[in-house]
């Protein structure tokens, strides 16, 4: 399962790195440190938080998180997969974005809740690369 740092959380929930850690210190979610002793919070955890971050009200604690050429970077909150077809919700700061496309396409990014990811838009469609 990935990790991610204080700093990367912070970009990937649109606020400062003094933010979250102060929300680390908080216990509104859970670090470990690596070797190096950096703090370090597991995917699924912060995609779980990411989730009740953007479902807070307008307003809270930081400004709204704003996307340059239509691009959301983020991080997967859900995977669901048909036969065919696939659901992928990614949180982008306050930002719920859902695509849906095939279950290769899905299977070949190997995507999963937890890991970064950037949604890209444009017109009506949604596209997602990995990152």
């Amino acid at each position: 399962m990935q990790s991610y740092t204080i700093g990367q959380a912070a970009r990937l929930l649109g606020v400062s790195p003094d933010t979250a850690r102060r929300w680390a210190d908080a216990g509104r979610f859970t670090t470990h440190r690596d070797e190096n002793g950096r703090r370090l919070i597991d995917g699924r955890d912060l995609a779980a938080f990411s989730v009740e971050v953007g479902q807070g009200s307008p307003g809270d604690e930081e400004e709204p998180y704003t996307s340059a050429r239509n691009a959301f970077p983020g991080i997967v909150t859900a995977v669901k997969l048909g036969d065919i077809a696939a659901q992928v919700e990614i949180q982008a700061g306050p930002h719920r974005l859902v695509s849906l496309l095939t279950r290769e396409a899905v299977e070949e990014l190997g995507l999963e809740v937890g890991m970064q990811a950037t949604a890209r838009v444009k017109s009506t469609s949604v596209h997602i690369d990995r990152t």
